[in-house]
């Protein structure tokens, strides 16, 4: 077994076929095809299940996927530190969408002038999807709304986000989700943990919101509702940085839903120098939050 081997395994693994991987890596695909069984070989186990012009991985190879990805990104680690003491190369980092607008422009901006070799690559989306990022390896870090249980991740809290309902300008006032039992919402996808939050508020109180309208962006929510349309959640930070935030009236959760915190996870052991330097960074602007503000 050779990091040829492991890169190229990577590269089939995400990209689902041997044509397309050796077109990623510019290499030979009938070169791809005999070290992967090679690989199987000396591994004596199938990491593939071959479904005709594709590739899946075999339960056996999503575990090796993961063992891998981790030598890689030491192996890449162990190169840059070798290279110099300046951290550099590519740092894929996600982050909520609010989070990206609101909190972090300015921290991107200092650690891009303190460390202008590093090549900071920023995706946003919602929690759900930024985890799965961070687990499949297309993450470095992510910005997401904690606390994360995941046995294979951690991480630090950095943000406390107040959650805020917001209703048409001249709605009566919202005290519990009683009050707007059926009431149409608008969040974002399935896999959004303030949309989690927001159906929650709903079902302590055993009222369910009415037609569940997904969006693709916060201005899109606050047009909706401005227009008198419905109902929606999101961080006062958020809303108080989009014009138009006077166009509703803002109503405050009770104490159990009011308050979420944001999480900068990662991979566990799997922090490289980029990674670290960022997390200081946090630190040194006094961003990473104490243990008793993170409860």
């Amino acid at each position: 077994m050779d990091l040829v081997q492991l890169e190229m395994f990577k590269a089939v693994a995400e990209q689902g076929s041997i044509s397309a991987a050796a077109q990623h890596i510019h290499r030979v695909p009938s070169n791809l095809t005999t070290r992967i069984k090679q690989l199987e070989q000396e591994l004596g186990a199938e990491l593939f299940i071959r479904e005709k012009s594709r590739l899946r991985l075999s339960p056996a190879g999503w575990n090796f996927l993961d063992y891998a990805r981790r030598i890689l990104d030491l192996v890449a680690e162990a190169r840059l530190t070798v290279a110099g003491d300046e951290p550099q190369g590519a740092f894929a980092l996600g982050s909520l969408e609010s989070t990206a607008a609101v909190r972090i422009p300015t921290l991107l901006a200092a650690y891009n002038q303190a460390y202008a070799k590093v090549e900071l690559d920023l995706t946003t989306g919602p929690s759900g999807a930024m985890i799965d990022g961070v687990l499949a390896g297309r993450l470095s870090a992510a910005f997401v709304d904690g606390p994360v249980l995941h046995p294979a991740l951690e991480g630090v809290p950095v943000f406390v986000e107040e959650m805020v309902l917001i209703a048409p300008l001249n709605h009566a006032p919202i005290t519990r989700a009683a009050e707007v039992n059926g009431m149409t919402i608008y969040a974002f996808r399935a896999n959004c943990s303030y949309r989690h939050h927001f159906e929650s508020w709903f079902a302590q109180d055993e009222a369910v919101p009415g037609k569940i309208i997904e969006m693709e962006s916060y201005h899109g929510m606050l047009a909706c509702v401005s227009a008198g349309a419905g109902l929606a959640l999101m961080p006062r930070s958020m809303l108080e940085s989009m014009p138009g935030c006077s166009t509703v009236s803002v109503w405050p959760l009770s104490q159990r839903f009011r308050y979420l915190r944001t999480w900068l996870v990662w991979r566990r052991g799997t922090v490289s120098r980029s990674l670290r330097t960022f997390v200081q960074l946090l630190e040194a602007r006094g961003e990473v939050l104490k243990v008793e503000e993170a409860q």
